[in-house]
């Protein structure tokens, strides 16, 4: 007699809804804890092989894991440092950029009372309240807190990051005791599936930052744009969130060009110019650096990207893919999985094979 007990369908789907509510919902409470962990080991799954090389050259341990967060932390300081020399030059000439921006404003106030026929009192309350409520958005105390959040995020980075090289084979032998024996050969292929494509997705973005970098900074310095580097820099730094932060990263050399010129040619001719380099980006670099890593397709990529600024922001957009590159290989290696992760994926069928999809009209 059998007396196993089945759980119907539609209970089955209401425990997977409520499982991954509570899932991002937990996400989303403890993200000031949980998005330094996941940095942390995203960063010390790529300095884990600096860090076998030093140990085989004899090295100490606690030696090579901490020259290996030192060499991290140098990094992200070069990387500081440019940007904030950068941003010291675009300081030094706000004021002139703020006057000019102001002309211009009243030019386009003028123009769209002219072109619309409306009152030009009633498009500058409009602006007016425009203002006031990004004003209220970007509270300073808000802002504060914010900044004070990310401090402590920062100087808790390297602790973690120092903490999980250190405790790795520890953590690895935990994850392992979860699982009984028969599955131990999936769990370590699982565990070095995600390590080879964590290592190697953070290796070509980097490549494909510098490259973007050069790429923007070139183009707006023969345009003649102001500040052209540390636009460049900025705009290769939101190209790393796939397909939106392109999107993003053109907007502000479009307005530096448009307030700073006096023509708008420039304007357009700095649109062009990024619409050049991305084409260059999505048809030759992502393809031949990046996407050939991560094996996402473009649709999932567009979605988990969204899914992770709606739960932690802006930190959750630039993890969310290698994070979906890991959850696929675990689909993949789960039979009752692998449906979702051949949805994640980026082998896209010939054709359908129910055949109501393709009976012809």
């Amino acid at each position: 007699m059998d007396n196993t007990f089945k759980i119907p369908f539609y209970a089955r789907v209401a425990l997977i809804f409520i499982g991954v509510f509570a899932c991002f919902f937990t996400m989303q409470v403890g993200q000031h804890i949980i998005v330094p962990i996941v940095y942390a080991t995203i960063i010390a799954i790529l300095l884990n092989p600096l860090v076998n090389y030093l140990m085989r050259k004899g090295m100490n341990k606690i030696i090579a894991i901490a020259l290996a967060v030192l060499l991290a932390i140098l990094v992200v300081i070069g990387f500081v440092y440019i940007i904030s020399t950068q941003l010291s030059m675009f300081r030094d000439t706000y004021p002139q950029l703020e006057r000019k921006f102001v002309i211009v404003s009243e030019q386009l106030v003028r123009w769209i009372a002219d072109k619309f026929k409306i009152d030009k009192s009633r498009v500058n309350e409009w602006i007016k309240g425009a203002q006031g409520e990004a004003l209220n958005q970007l509270a300073l105390g808000e802002r504060l807190t914010e900044a004070g959040r990310m401090m402590i995020t920062g100087m808790l980075l390297p602790v973690y990051l120092f903490m999980i090289l250190y405790y790795k084979p520890l953590l690895l032998d935990f994850i392992r005791r979860l699982f009984r024996s028969e599955h131990h050969v999936a769990v370590s292929e699982v565990l070095a599936n995600s390590k080879r494509i964590i290592q190697s997705y953070l290796i070509g973005l980097f490549f494909e930052m510098i490259i973007i970098a050069v790429l923007n900074s070139a183009g707006l310095l023969l345009l003649g744009i102001d500040y052209a580097i540390i636009l460049g820099i900025t705009g290769a730094i939101l190209n790393i969130i796939p397909y939106i932060g392109g999107i993003i990263a053109i907007t502000l050399p479009v307005v530096i060009a448009f307030v700073t010129k006096d023509s708008p040619t420039y304007a357009l001719m700095v649109f062009g110019v990024y619409i050049l380099i991305q084409f260059i980006d999505n048809h030759y670099i992502i393809p031949r650096i990046v996407a050939s890593r991560v094996q996402i397709n473009a649709l999932m990529s567009v979605i988990v990207v969204l899914i992770g600024a709606a739960v932690w922001g802006v930190p959750g957009m630039f993890v969310s893919i290698p994070l979906t590159a890991i959850v696929k290989v675990i689909f993949d290696h789960v039979e009752n999985l692998k449906p979702w992760g051949f949805l994640l994926g980026n082998i896209v069928p010939t054709a359908s094979r129910f055949s109501f999809m393709n009976q012809k009209k």
